[in-house]
């Protein structure tokens, strides 16, 4: 799931195609999921004794950038009650305006979730949860396919369901060692309704502080310094009980033509 742009002619180029891979490593992830297809997550864990396993794609685009993962595979598994061990491996790509598309393994992606607050649909109270994931350097942060540092992400999400309707978000600290990098912040909430027995159609706003310093040791200078907003729009489509299609796409409301002119995730989810 992060970074961009800017310096001088080639050098220029070449930090641009690195920023857009660190954006999208830094904005994607978190495929996890009532999480996916969208980037804020929630506090409820695999059924114990369950599994989720994904197929999927995704990918974010700046001017004469792109970036993403595919294909990628998530797997979640119920472990214990209300506690989900995740784990996502990537293929990932990179690709700037005058030089060629670099694609290969990314970063890999551990995490457990746990929910300590339960809730039926009648309490007045939400469910909650923690989400810790750590972010593993497999990629090759040369060719712009990994981030060449270990990433920590430490959220807390809510959910309260009622009727047709499920609303869920929250936010965390992200850990993000690495030249020019500092820590930040990731807030972002879903409102969702089942449309059908079949389809459930939603739509997410969320909020980044910057992760970069914004000084001439930032690889991302200035672009990482700021801010951003955006929001995705998706839902989900079941096939029957165990196949699903999960789909969004999006774009950043500030500085959108260097953050995240367009995004987008697409998933194949099999439960069992």
């Amino acid at each position: 799931m992060r970074r961009r742009r800017h310096l001088v002619v080639w050098q220029k180029q070449a930090i641009f195609a690195g920023c857009a891979s660190a954006l999208a490593m830094f904005l994607l992830p978190r495929p996890c999921f009532a999480g996916p297809p969208f980037l804020t997550d929630d506090p409820v864990p695999v059924d114990y004794g369950h599994w989720e396993i994904y197929g999927f794609s995704i990918g974010a685009f700046v001017k004469g950038a792109a970036a993403g993962m595919a294909p990628a595979i998530e797997v979640n598994n119920g472990t214990l009650p209300n506690v989900q061990l995740h784990f996502i491996a990537p293929l990932a790509f990179s690709r700037s305006n005058g030089m060629s598309t670099e694609f290969g393994p990314g970063d890999l992606e551990f995490g457990v979730k746990y929910r300590f607050l339960t809730a039926e649909p009648d309490d007045w109270w939400p469910q909650i949860g923690i989400f810790p994931m750590l972010e593993v350097p497999t990629g090759n942060a040369e060719r712009n396919l990994g981030t060449g540092s270990t990433h920590a992400f430490l959220p807390l999400w809510l959910q309260k369901d009622s009727g047709k309707w499920m609303t869920y978000g929250g936010g965390g600290y992200w850990i993000n060692p690495g030249p020019g990098n500092k820590n930040y912040w990731f807030a972002g909430w879903v409102l969702q309704r089942q449309v059908t027995d079949s389809l459930a159609l939603g739509g997410e706003i969320f909020h980044q502080t910057s992760f970069a310093t914004g000084g001439p040791g930032s690889p991302c200078f200035p672009l990482g310094s700021k801010d951003t907003t955006g929001f995705n729009l998706g839902g989900t489509y079941d096939f029957d009980q165990n196949h699903h299609l999960l789909f969004s796409a999006g774009r950043a409301l500030q500085n959108a033509s260097t953050t995240n002119a367009f995004s987008y995730y697409l998933a194949l989810q099999w439960t069992f």
